[in-house]
């Protein structure tokens, strides 16, 4: 049985919805919301727990934790809230545009693995990245053939997802995403490659091309 965590207690500042995101609305319905429909249907996850902000009540048949002050404290209290399952998916609530195909893909390459204890979501890095220092000073153009943007979903074995998220609160707090942490105990993490439309609603302008994306998805079912 998997058990999957939607990570959802950011206040989403940088939207400038005055609510918390999970809750902001798009296309008639809680950006949250759409997260829980597609997890739903995922064969093997029997079990959804939210982290949501203090206060936020737990939308009809997921459970539900207040999160903690940075992300992966979040996840560490959603895992612990969580009935017994192995793996465990992690999801952001921000990326509404998960398809059910993606979360399966990325459970079953972790399952495809045996020496793997991590498989997550990415897409290759298509831009040129450069390093510069503080000033603005470029200091190296980076080779981006084996460089990859991580999102969600994340999927782990659970044993070793509680191990990393027990590291202390300076390291939870520098953690942008949590295979991070597993990446830090010297474990193996994968990637899969992700569809381009997973993308993170961070700003107003995102909302709005999500929108457009689900309601080209819908036109596109009929």
């Amino acid at each position: 049985m998997t058990v999957a965590l939607i990570v959802a207690a950011g206040l989403g500042e940088r939207l400038g919805a005055g609510r918390p995101k999970a809750l902001v609305e798009l296309a008639g319905r809680p950006l949250v919301q759409w997260s829980i429909d597609v997890l739903a249907a995922v064969e093997g996850v029997e079990s959804i727990v939210l982290a949501l902000p203090a206060g936020v009540p737990a939308p009809d048949g997921v459970r539900a934790v207040s999160g903690g002050p940075v992300r992966s404290e979040s996840v560490r209290l959603a895992l612990a809230a969580a009935p017994a399952g192995d793996p465990v998916l992690v999801h952001d609530a921000a990326r509404p545009l998960l398809t059910r195909e993606l979360a399966q893909a990325v459970i079953a390459a972790l399952q495809r693995d045996p020496r793997a204890d991590a498989a997550i979501a990415a897409a290759p890095v298509t831009d040129t990245v450069k390093r510069a220092d503080r000033d603005g000073a470029v200091l190296e153009t980076l080779d981006r053939s084996g460089l990859w943007a991580v999102q969600t979903p994340q999927v782990f074995r659970r044993g070793a997802l509680e191990e990393a998220l027990q590291a202390g609160e300076d390291v939870l707090a520098r953690a942008t995403d949590d295979a991070w942490l597993l990446e830090r105990a010297g474990r193996r993490v994968i990637v899969v490659r992700a569809s381009e439309e997973n993308l993170k609603v961070t700003t107003a302008l995102d909302l709005q091309l999500a929108e457009g994306l689900l309601a080209r998805r819908s036109a596109g079912a009929r």
